[in-house]
């Protein structure tokens, strides 16, 4: 290989450096590898110039980050705290509407009749509908049984509002345990697949549960965050 080779495949790499950089920069959600080879000159080596990019911007005030099973830049997470500005939003989101998202999540694709099996009391369509407004979860085609009923899955809306690579990534029941978002309420175990013993002693529709309102502290947009208006 001759010298002058070696500059021009150098100024190459560099310049796909900058455009991997731009296109994260400009894009509105997290870009998987994919999308990226798509924009960047055919033979470029995606994985490799991702990780060079990550590595440069590792120790800056901005990093490369996989969210929602995409690349994207994020404010880095000790710098958070310093740039965050919070507000108390005050939204109908329900005990129903919290529990009914937890089951989706864990036990993907789940039908309406399902979810009633595990909670025990019926799921109102207004709960899936305040988490569907939410972007939090989607139907997701339907369960080739009698009636054919919707199944339902979580959106990458929901990845990218818990920061989580994928499905893979959601904490297990030990972690949940930990850090006390699971107590002894037998309402439901988040991570268990098996169905409780008992129902618990509940209204029989959804609605009833309204009355329990979440107060969320929504942080500022300097990590990309979703928040709730």
């Amino acid at each position: 290989m001759s010298d002058s080779t070696i500059p021009a495949e150098a100024e190459a790499r560099a310049e796909h450096l900058r455009l991997l950089e731009a296109l994260l920069f400009a894009a509105a959600s997290p870009l998987d590898d994919a999308s990226i080879a798509a924009r960047l000159p055919e033979g470029a080596d995606v994985a490799g110039l991702i990780a060079e990019l990550a590595a440069h911007y590792e120790p800056r005030g901005v990093n490369v980050v996989r969210v929602a099973g995409g690349w994207t830049l994020r404010t880095a997470p000790d710098l958070g705290p310093r740039l965050k500005l919070e507000q108390t939003v005050t939204r109908k989101l329900s005990r129903a509407a919290i529990e009914t998202l937890a089951i989706i999540a864990y036990h993907q694709p789940v039908t309406r009749g399902e979810i009633e099996e595990i909670r025990g009391v019926v799921v109102s369509s207004g709960t899936l509908d305040v988490l569907m407004e939410a972007g939090w979860i989607m139907p997701k085609g339907r369960r080739e049984t009698p009636g054919r009923p919707v199944t339902w899955v979580t959106t990458e809306g929901f990845l990218t509002h818990f920061g989580l690579g994928d499905r893979r990534d959601l904490p297990g029941i030990e972690e949940l345990k930990a850090a006390g978002l699971i107590g002894p309420r037998p309402d439901i175990s988040l991570a268990e697949t098996a169905l409780p013993n008992e129902a618990p002693a509940a209204p029989d529709e959804d609605e009833h549960d309204d009355d329990d309102v979440e107060t969320i502290v929504a942080p500022a947009d300097a990590e990309k965050e979703v928040t709730e208006t």
